[in-house]
């Protein structure tokens, strides 16, 4: 009998695989495989190595359950070679298997290590809406990319909120209505958590052994690992959270962690939810009046619009797009970015935030610590290797393009229309976490001045010529030439002081 070794990685988690798809249980095995190399070749947070070494041993029990032979390798196994292609090779000869099939990796490292695995069998992974050939043509055939043109292109695909051929509500889109600031009296409820089980406590001992100068707490740990308690969590979402999610998703509070977001993220991406399927629950919440529509247009569009377009933008420019740097930024990562030991309160809350929950919801990745990484000069490259390594739900496919092309504007604006540049009064409007600060987030200059006042100053003075001509940049631009010389030289000087404290 020909027999196939079916190879599932740590985010394909879902039994509609195009993998499993192409097996026969009667005949296969799939293979699971924990290896140091995948754990490693960043230095993942304990939580997202916790939570995809239990994800993985309870999803290899429901294949299991569902008739599959599974050869599942643990981390501690004697013999284990520590990396996937030794894996791949150890399971073909215990099991005389003649070949191998797999869903494509979702890494450009990793698949352009299978594609030499041999006689391996590459399918697609079809969990996502958009076919990678066909944005390269559509991008290709565009003078300038906009990721609003393609979400209207797959909200026609998939027939989201639409009526007829239009939009319903007669807008694609109700982002302006999403920018509400939040109060720490509104009613705001948790995430739903769960408590771990046998399986996950062996994981958590595992990782306290084999991890323990990785980043971040590992304890407590409440992350759904099987596909029923990703639903649960998803469910106690779309009941509590949707309901606000859209008017207060960018907003930031010191003592609250998670607001109104799902914080479902990391079971989306490791293949327990699939992303049409939530999408679809989400409209029906709209449909039948239990959420409003700039709640569920502004969750929608991030999963069709925003996920599925910074994947084909990851696939379109990979291999390079990781070290592409636009305005030559070198300085190195601070140390604050892994301990959280600094006086800028925004800064530090969402580093200690990152911490202890593997988490920290878009706006402050994007506009804290983005921003400040933006702002002070940071190497993009290193910010990437820091957010990919900290967060449970980054994987190279989504979150290179959004700290490459979106945070740090480090593509010169192949895929945002502008830098996410902004001053201390964004945070302070956004969030509380000002009134903290030992900064004063209304000066510019001074030894009390907040840092992203006089960054964000620094920073226009410095792209000055590059950014006149972005329109959405040339106010700021036109301000900074209205200062006088003695202005804009203290806010030259007083900037080089704090970023030469940063060492």
């Amino acid at each position: 009998m020909t027999r196939n070794i079916i190879l599932i990685l740590g985010d394909q988690l879902s039994p509609g695989m195009s993998s499993l798809r192409a097996g026969d249980p009667a005949r296969d095995v799939v293979l699971i495989a924990e290896v140091m190399e995948e754990a490693t070749y960043v230095r993942h947070h304990k939580k997202k190595i916790a939570f995809l070494f239990s994800a993985m041993r309870h999803f290899a029990e429901e294949l299991r359950e569902g008739g599959w032979t599974v050869d599942y390798v643990r981390l501690d196994d004697p013999g284990n070679s520590g990396s996937l292609r030794g894996e791949v090779e150890r399971a073909r000869a215990r099991h005389e298997a003649t070949g191998v099939a797999a869903t494509e990796a979702g890494e450009w490292r990793l698949l352009d290590e299978m594609r030499g695995w041999a006689e391996t069998r590459l399918l697609p992974d079809d969990r996502f809406i958009a076919d990678r050939q066909d944005f390269v043509a559509w991008a290709e055939s565009r003078s300038m990319l906009r990721m609003e043109h393609f979400y209207r292109l797959m909200r026609k695909k998939t027939g989201l909120l639409m009526d007829g051929g239009k939009p319903v509500g007669d807008r694609w889109n109700f982002d302006a209505e999403n920018r509400k600031p939040a109060s720490d009296d509104l009613f705001l409820p948790r995430p739903l958590t769960f408590e771990p089980d046998t399986i996950t406590r062996e994981v958590l001992e595992l990782v306290e052994r084999r991890f323990p100068d990785h980043f971040g707490d590992l304890r407590p740990f409440g992350f759904a690992v099987t596909r029923a308690q990703a639903e649960q969590a998803f469910d106690h979402f779309l009941r509590s959270g949707l309901p606000d999610f859209g008017s207060y998703q960018d907003a930031m509070l010191r003592d609250q962690k998670f607001l109104f977001h799902a914080v479902v993220s990391p079971y989306l991406n490791a293949g327990l939810l699939d992303p049409l399927a939530m999408c679809r629950r989400v409209e029906t919440e709209w449909r039948e009046g239990r959420a409003p529509l700039n709640s569920v247009e502004g969750f929608i569009r991030q999963i069709i619009g925003w996920r599925e377009y910074v994947r084909c933008i990851y696939w379109w420019r990979m291999p390079g797009y990781e070290r592409v740097n636009h305005f030559e930024a070198d300085r190195p990562l601070p140390a604050f970015y892994w301990d959280g030991d600094t006086a800028m309160a925004c800064v530090s809350h969402c580093v200690r935030q990152t911490r202890e929950e593997a988490y920290a919801h878009h706006i402050q990745r994007l506009m804290v610590t983005g921003n400040f990484a933006l702002l002070a000069g940071i190497d993009p490259h290193e910010l990437h290797l820091w957010y990919l390594a900290v967060y449970a739900d980054a994987y190279e496919w989504v979150e290179l393009p959004n700290t490459i092309g979106m945070s740090q504007f480090a593509d010169g604006g192949l895929l945002a229309s502008k830098p996410y540049v902004a001053s201390g009064a964004y945070i302070d409007r956004m969030s509380d976490y000002c009134g903290s600060c030992r900064y004063d987030v209304k000066a510019r200059t001074g030894p009390k001045a907040c840092p992203f006042n006089l960054l964000y100053w620094r920073f226009i003075g410095r792209h000055r010529d590059g950014l006149v001509g972005n329109p959405r940049m040339k106010r700021m631009v036109d301000l900074w030439d209205g200062f006088d010389v003695d202005k804009r030289e203290t806010i030259m000087r007083d900037a080089e002081l704090f970023l030469a404290g940063l060492g």
